[in-house]
């Protein structure tokens, strides 16, 4: 069933007041955080100025996460959160001081919900999962790991290093990445041939490599949940076809530690192979804006950059430019507001971009 307009509209006005709740809560000196309560004396107080999500994309500027980086983890704490320990989680990076997101329980609220979205076929509950991707201070470990015990399943895992794999391709080191690829599927294999797994979770990349090593249904696998690199169609379509058979459940994610989880829908034929995701709106919205004039969304299937807005209890951040270009798409059930389609890093057109294992 198509979106209707009654939906749309009733998709934004849960938006608007979840956005008034989110600025009331973190603009608050009972329960706010000290970076927005300073930011606000030195600004203005979006309690008086901002009722709706259109508000806030006028009144805020864009998000410096330079700040996730430069300021120690307690000034993020809002005041309902004082005195309980939190996680440290980073984001990508390569060198010097990564940027980091503190959190509470974000990560279980995302995955939960993700769960009712992935089919008991292809993600067997009372089963077995593997996780093959970064580890360490990822958000991504925990958060796979709720996902499946959620669904009433244990996961192991295989660690990966995406920040040492993006250091030795950008010095041309090939032959090293390529050997810590061979290592990092060599242990997946070796998993996947002395235990029982239905369900993995994984990068295109390393899904590729796996595939080459072991036939990955007949070792056992029914579903692929899998995140990261840029998939253009065509590359859908190989995964789809060629690696996976037709016969795996295919759930690729956009993702990462600022917003949480966007899932995409279900593939249908007229896309050819071209993913839409979804963000979990209202915990965090995603606008594809005009590069050169931020405050305009572009037309529907034309590309532009991605903006993210997060808006949880946990972490407020308006308006930050993703270092993402996507195409925006229209709403289609069950989601009531705009898509990213074929998400690839900003600028790929024009200059090459490492991405490395993801």
């Amino acid at each position: 069933m198509p979106i209707t307009e009654s939906e749309i509209q009733s998709a934004q006005a849960q938006l608007d007041a979840h956005t008034r709740e989110i600025i009331a809560w973190h603009f608050s000196p009972d329960s706010g955080c000290s970076y927005w309560l300073d930011w606000a004396k030195k600004n203005f107080d979006p309690r008086e100025e901002v009722n709706s999500f259109a508000d806030l994309i006028a009144r805020f500027p864009h998000f410096q996460d330079e700040s996730l980086r430069d300021m120690q983890p307690e000034v993020w704490v809002p005041a309902q959160f004082k005195g309980k320990p939190f996680n440290i989680f980073e984001t990508g990076g390569t060198t010097g001081m990564p940027k980091q997101r503190i959190g509470w329980n974000d990560y279980k609220v995302d995955y939960s919900e993700f769960s009712e979205k992935i089919s008991d076929d292809h993600f067997p509950r009372n089963h077995y999962w593997l996780m093959m991707g970064p580890t360490g201070p990822r958000r991504l470990r925990l958060a796979i790991e709720h996902l499946a015990n959620v669904r009433g399943s244990s996961c192991y895992f295989i660690d990966l290093d995406p920040r040492f794999v993006k250091k030795v391709i950008s010095n041309k080191q090939f032959d090293v990445a390529r050997a810590y690829m061979d290592h990092v599927v060599d242990q997946a294999v070796t998993i996947l041939k002395h235990r029982k797994v239905s369900g993995l979770f994984t990068t295109p990349k390393l899904l590729e490599a796996l595939a080459e090593k072991i036939d990955l249904y007949e070792a056992g696998i029914r579903g692929v949940f899998c995140g990261g690199t840029t998939m253009a169609p065509q590359y859908v379509r190989f995964i789809v076809e060629e690696v996976l058979e037709g016969r795996i459940g295919f759930y690729p994610t956009y993702g990462n530690t600022l917003m949480g989880l966007a899932a995409s829908v279900p593939l249908r034929p007229e896309d050819k192979f071209s993913i839409t995701y979804y963000a979990p709106q209202p915990r965090a919205v995603l606008r594809v804006v005009d590069p050169k004039n931020t405050s305009h969304v572009i037309p529907y299937d034309s590309w532009g950059r991605v903006e993210l807005t997060t808006l949880t209890k946990e972490f407020f951040m308006p308006r930050f430019l993703e270092r993402d270009e996507a195409l925006r798409r229209a709403p289609r059930a069950p989601y009531a507001w705009d898509g990213v389609a074929e998400v690839r890093p900003f600028g790929a057109m024009e200059k090459n971009i490492v991405e490395g294992v993801y």
